[in-house]
């Protein structure tokens, strides 16, 4: 092994040995402090940290991701957490700083899909955020840099497993990239465009009004789906993803997907949801999937049983109209699509998830009926003319 190569534990799968990384000239441009990555471990660390990077690089606020399998769960800026956030995303116990608050945040959208996870942070990973860390099921993380403190409390994470790696924040790749698929050579030039305010000049929609809430939020959902496997639809909020339709191949089942992500998050914040009360010895993993249950419209004796054994009693389920009622109040979402968006159908459903600000490329044939859903629900959209597909 040497500082241009590094041997990988294996592929993809177990039996895809012998796996590595490596550069043809020069070196890598991160070390592994702790740990000892896997080749799914590193495509996620290398995505993740690209995606950080970015959104802190537009927004000028520490930004942090929770990917699995190469596609976020959730990713993040950090905006303060109000209280019910708090206990939904069970930090009301914590000191959190900014850039913890972003990896609460990140880790929130979609907690059963991060249950090992993978983490990126574009600052240096300070004790708060540390010791977040430590506490939840992940493999690994990738950062500018450790606080002496946090990297102590790391190192001993999974007794001394847990992958720690720290990426030269001024690195830069070469403008083409090269990939190797059944023993052919791929090239392309790298995707170096930066989602920035100025892709959201061109609002299509008679409502024009996007307020600053709402450029950051289009800006983090965008960027979110540029680093995930397309087709993608990204939902976000106050700062966060919520909802990432990832890999589907129609785009209304994208929609649907990321919708009911998004419609599962703020049901999360219910109050017969935050006052559910846990048997002692119940841990974060099980109180996910206990509240994932709960949520269900419909649960089977067995799941029932499970609840049982989690709760100190079982409260009734939310009716269908306490479901709806709930989910009315939810507004001022952003929507971003990686590619155009066909038909209006994507609009009707998102609005019931609170959708109000949507960004895609445009250039459908069907554009004007996709305008119209929009004007019909007092959207706003803008067509950036730019695709974002990621493989």
């Amino acid at each position: 092994m040497t500082d241009s190569e590094i041997a990988l534990r294996y592929g993809c799968n177990p039996h895809q040995v012998p796996a590595r990384i490596y550069r043809p000239e020069g070196e890598l441009p991160f070390r592994v402090l702790s740990g000892s990555p896997g080749y799914i471990n590193m495509l996620d660390a290398l995505n993740s940290w690209q995606l950080v990077r970015e959104l802190k690089q537009v927004l000028d606020l520490p930004a942090a991701a929770s990917f699995k399998h190469v596609s976020p769960a959730g990713a993040a800026v950090g905006v303060p957490l109000d209280e019910a956030l708090k206990k939904a995303y069970f930090v009301d116990d914590m000191e959190l700083s900014p850039l913890a608050t972003a990896y609460a945040r990140a880790r929130g959208a979609d907690r059963v899909s991060s249950y090992g996870d993978w983490v990126a942070f574009s600052d240096v990973v300070d004790l708060p955020t540390a010791r977040l860390i430590n506490r939840e099921v992940s493999d690994g993380v990738i950062a500018p840099g450790y606080d002496d403190k946090a990297i102590d409390v790391l190192r001993k994470k999974k007794n001394g497993r847990y992958v720690v790696i720290e990426i030269d924040p001024g690195y830069e790749p070469e403008e083409l990239e090269t990939r190797e698929i059944f023993g052919i050579r791929f090239e392309q030039k790298r995707n170096d465009l930066v989602v920035t305010p100025d892709l959201l000049k061109n609002t299509v929609t008679v409502n024009k009004e996007l307020p600053p809430s709402a450029v950051r939020d289009l800006i983090v959902a965008t960027t979110t789906i540029k680093y995930t496997q397309s087709n993608t639809i990204g939902f976000a909020v106050d700062g966060q993803a919520i909802g990432v339709g990832a890999g589907q191949q129609s785009r209304i089942h994208c929609t649907r997907l990321a919708a009911d992500k998004a419609d599962r998050w703020f049901l999360r914040q219910h109050p017969a949801v935050l006052g559910l009360k846990w048997r002692k010895g119940v841990g974060r993993p099980e109180r996910n999937n206990g509240i994932d249950l709960y949520l269900q419209d419909k649960i089977t004796p067995i799941e029932r049983e499970l609840l049982e054994a989690a709760l100190e009693e079982v409260p009734p389920q939310l009716a269908p109209e306490e479901k709806e009622e709930w989910l009315g109040k939810m507004t001022g979402v952003s929507l971003s699509s990686d590619a155009f968006i066909p038909f209006r159908d994507t609009i009707d459903r998102a609005q019931q998830s609170g959708v109000s600000y949507v960004v895609q490329p445009g250039n459908s044939l069907r554009d004007e009926e996709v305008i119209k859903a929009c004007n019909d629900y007092n959207m706003v959209m803008v067509f950036t003319s730019t695709r974002l597909f990621h493989h």
